[in-house]
């Protein structure tokens, strides 16, 4: 059955040994002869006819082999002379198998693996009048490359899953006492301290959480690749979310001087059913990646779409464009792959991982997305990418309508972008704007047409709040004047504050802006109330929050003494009892004596961890009519990992490092539960 150029050659049936053979039967047969797979036909009655010299090769020397052999006589014969090897199985399972094979009306094909190392694919096929013609095709090479694939696909997934094990292990190493470094900077910058030391210390904080990011980008990363990252859907609101990945950049946007806009398309909805926060993940990397690059000029999120036919669906595009340093072509294709970065004279002074734009391709392909990339060097950028995304109701279906009482409003900014964008928004809302791209040209465009004034803060020469002293030293005293900031912290020690009616935090959402251009209103001298301001609100000074009258008992499970430690001192302002347990295991011997308040659990401890100890402390309480809150805390609280931990009874989580106002809220919180 076999090639007989490696082989040993039997002797092939001539001619003259089978019945009726014509002269046209012999042409045939001295062609099936050269050819090296082997070749043999069988009567109804399954003895055999003739067959060439490759198929009588792997019964080189028995003489039995002739026309009339019957098919089950040839079984019995390959394992007398032990030429196959059957593997797992007994000699008569091995020739039951068979012989039930051929007996099927269409046997189904079989490799065999001969003793000698040699693999033969058998193919039978039955004839009108029960005759069947068998081919043996020698399969070796297809068959080991197919073994040597497999052998290397399981050692690449036993090194993928070191791997993974490796990265899960040592980030929880890092994390660990980057919690405690983070940590110790908050309490630290509690305290009282020179301006060069909170710097420092800020320094400190921000460089951690960093390289706490850059850890997240690793596991991220090794999830995908191991395909155990999931998408968790659920209706958010598109815009918001763009807004507040941008809220999140803006301090270092404004140290560069850099402007961030949004233009989103007014007759876009703004609510559709995603993972929102891996929309979010996605939006970080590109709109992080356009802030950091960009040295001086603008970023642009620009949100556009195209609803599907069935009105369901709206196939969503986002485009950051932003004025940095650009990309040589021929690298644009090198930028998505991993730990890769377009690196120059020009991109060398960027720090990162080069896992971002790797991750982001991988979650927008994950979604049945698409990611695009447009650069030109020394110019700017344009990343971009399109998910079709189902519409989330409630969804806005037609454009806001401006009142009459402010249709004309005169738009000042010396960024032709935000002037584009705002002219569009209050057009669309029914609206009329006079753009200025100074504040000299505002004050000889105002008349008595105007409405109101939407000014930027930062412009050079005159600046907005310059811009409304200018204009109430001329006597428009009645006109509404808008600021629109990145920054509005800066505009509240200014007394040329008085002369604004409202405050707006720049990007500006098209619902805030409308909802605020729509609210004004004149009071009887012809001015507008009270100041508005939509800034986000400064950090607060923790209050003690309400607490019951007794000493709260808090049982915390922590194996690692410095965030013992920054556990301690977040609560020492509190009436608390703090008392420790290293593993799960002290954590169940400890809760009978203590009763504790509150039990906040670590997940990853040595021995028995945080889900386990607490399903065990779920089962004690069966019956007993006391329900302990528990609280987690994780270093990486990923959705697919937050489930899992709430499935094993844990009430609430709270992720590393731990933030002092989050801890104090979810005492109050649990505590005002259980009361």
């Amino acid at each position: 059955m076999t090639n007989l150029s490696e082989r040993g050659k039997n002797r092939a049936i001539s001619p003259s040994e089978i019945p009726a053979f014509g002269h046209a039967d012999q042409m045939l047969w001295s062609s099936l002869q050269s050819v090296s797979d082997g070749f043999a036909f069988f009567g109804p009655d399954n003895k055999l006819i003739g067959a060439n010299t490759a198929y009588l090769s792997s019964f080189d020397g028995i003489a039995e082999m002739r026309p009339g052999i019957h098919y089950f006589r040839m079984l019995e014969l390959i394992l007398e002379k032990n030429l196959i090897d059957i593997g797992d199985l007994t000699a008569p399972a091995w020739l039951r198998r068979m012989t039930d094979r051929w007996r099927s009306n269409q046997p189904e094909e079989v490799i065999l693996h001969l003793t000698d190392g040699e693999y033969v694919r058998l193919i039978d096929r039955r004839g009108p009048d029960g005759e069947t013609v068998s081919i043996g095709t020698n399969v070796t090479k297809s068959i080991r490359t197919e073994l040597e694939l497999r052998d290397a696909r399981r050692r690449a997934e036993a090194a993928n899953h070191a791997k993974s094990a490796f990265l899960a292990n040592m980030s929880h190493e890092i994390r660990t006492p980057m919690n405690g470094v983070v940590g110790m900077a908050e309490l630290l910058i509690d305290t009282d301290l020179t301006d060069d030391q909170r710097l420092y210390v800020k320094t400190i904080k921000n460089s951690g959480e960093a390289l706490l990011e850059i850890i997240n980008d690793v596991l991220d990363f090794s999830k995908i690749e191991a395909q155990k990252l999931t998408l968790h859907t659920k209706p958010f609101d598109l815009e918001r979310c763009i807004i507040e990945v941008v809220m999140l950049l803006q301090p270092a946007a404004l140290e560069k001087g850099l402007t961030v806009a949004v233009d989103y398309d007014m007759f876009l909805p703004t609510r559709y059913v995603g993972d929102p926060i891996r929309v979010r993940q996605i939006l970080t990397n590109l709109i992080g990646n356009a802030v950091k690059f960009t040295e001086a000029g603008h970023v642009l999120i620009r949100v556009t779409g195209v609803p599907r036919s069935d009105a369901a669906a709206t196939a969503v595009h986002v485009a950051i464009e932003d004025t940095g340093i650009g990309i040589a072509n021929e690298k644009l294709g090198h930028i998505f792959g991993e730990f890769n970065q377009a690196e120059d004279n020009h991109s060398r002074p960027f720090e990162g991982t080069g896992l971002g734009l790797a991750i982001t391709k991988r979650l927008v392909d994950m979604m049945d997305g698409s990611l695009w990339v447009e650069s030109e060097p020394n110019v700017g950028s344009c990343f971009g990418f399109k998910l079709t995304l189902p519409k989330a109701k409630p969804s806005q279906t037609k454009p806001l309508r401006l009142p009459d009482r402010v249709a004309h409003a005169l738009v000042v900014d010396d960024l032709e972008i935000n002037c584009i964008i705002l002219e569009k928004q209050i057009g669309l809302m029914g609206g009329r704007a006079t753009i200025c791209r100074s504040g000299a040209d505002a004050l000889a465009a105002m008349n008595s047409s105007v409405d109101l004034v939407l000014t930027d803060h930062h412009m050079p020469n005159m600046n907005g709040l310059e811009l409304a002293d200018a204009l109430r030293s001329a006597g428009w005293k009645d006109v509404p004047i808008v600021l629109h900031s990145s920054n509005p912290a800066a505009v509240q020690n200014d007394p040329m504050k008085r002369h604004v009616q409202g405050i707006l935090q720049k990007p500006i959402p098209r619902d805030e802006l409308f909802a605020f251009l729509g609210g004004l209103e004149k009071n009887k001298d012809g001015l507008t109330q009270a100041v508005h301001e939509n800034r986000p609100a400064s950090p607060r000074k923790l209050t003690i929050p309400k607490l019951p009258d007794h000493r709260l008992q808090l049982l915390v499970a922590e194996d690692n003494r410095t965030n013992q430690l920054v556990f301690t001192k977040m609560v020492k302002d509190l009436p608390v009892d703090v008392h420790f347990a290293c593993t799960g295991q002290e954590v169940l011997d400890l809760f009978p004596q203590i009763q504790p308040d509150i039990v906040f659990m670590d997940i990853s401890m040595p021995g028995m961890d945080g889900k386990t100890a607490t399903s065990f402390l779920r089962k004690k309480e069966v019956g007993a009519g006391h329900h302990t809150p528990v609280v987690a805390i994780t270093a990486f609280a990923a959705q697919d990992a937050l489930q899992d931990i709430l499935a094993s009874g844990i009430d609430d989580v709270l992720t590393k490092p731990l933030r002092k106002a989050e801890l104090w809220d979810r005492i109050a919180l649990h505590c005002a539960k259980a009361d």
